[in-house]
């Protein structure tokens, strides 16, 4: 009778242990999923196709409304516009060129001008404040003239204009780059993320029948 219950005591024991390790075993691997999923999103967060849309360098134009700041001469910092002409009236310096030229290039011309007759070491620093509006025609609903915002892609655009009409054309649209003559088509079904930046001309054709 004792040895009976020895062993009925021993089985026992023994299966709690085998229960202990499959839960061990268990919750090892429901934590371990997790930690696999979360990898897995940074490293589609962190895809080159997610930077595509940040890495153009943008390029002053009429319309722009910048900040100019010299280190340690508060008389000559302070916010300006490029006016139609591509001209920024600065203190001192007077009229500087900013149209087609990168906010790098606009520092360093306006250190340079500084530099002459004015200040031994200028520091400079150029941001845009407001950009100049893009433009929207064709098969929209509500076409014209809007605001700017950095990251705007054609989609973007056509939401803002009140979406496509009946007749659009949605698998594709023409854009003029600012300052240019020459529409270029974009096939919207090789990319959705499709940059438009500041003063482009963005036309939605009509579909063919």
């Amino acid at each position: 009778m004792r040895n009976a219950k020895m062993i009925a005591n021993g089985f026992s024991i023994m299966m709690r242990l085998v229960l202990g390790t499959a839960l061990v075993l268990g919750v090892s691997g429901f934590v371990a999923l997790p930690a696999v999923e979360a990898e897995r999103h940074v490293t589609v967060q962190g895809s080159p196709a997610d930077r595509t849309t940040r890495d153009i360098v943008y390029v002053l134009g009429s319309g722009d409304r910048i900040r100019v700041i010299v280190f340690d001469e508060p008389d000559l910092s302070g916010e300006f516009e490029v006016d139609g002409t591509g001209v920024v009236s600065l203190p001192l310096i007077g009229k500087t060129t900013a149209k087609g030229l990168t906010l790098r290039e606009f520092e360093d011309e306006v250190a340079t001008a500084l530099r002459d007759g004015y200040l031994r070491d200028p520091r400079v620093s150029i941001e845009v404040l407001n950009f100049r509006p893009f433009y929207i025609i064709g098969e929209v609903q509500n076409g014209g003239e809007y605001d700017y915002v950095p990251d705007m892609t054609v989609l973007n655009a056509v939401a803002l204009a009140g979406g496509y009409t009946y007749r659009a054309d949605d698998n594709r649209v023409f854009i003029t780059k600012a300052g240019g003559n020459t529409e270029t088509e974009v096939r919207l079904d090789r990319g959705q993320g499709i940059q438009v930046l500041p003063g482009d001309i963005i036309r939605v054709p009509e579909r063919f029948f």
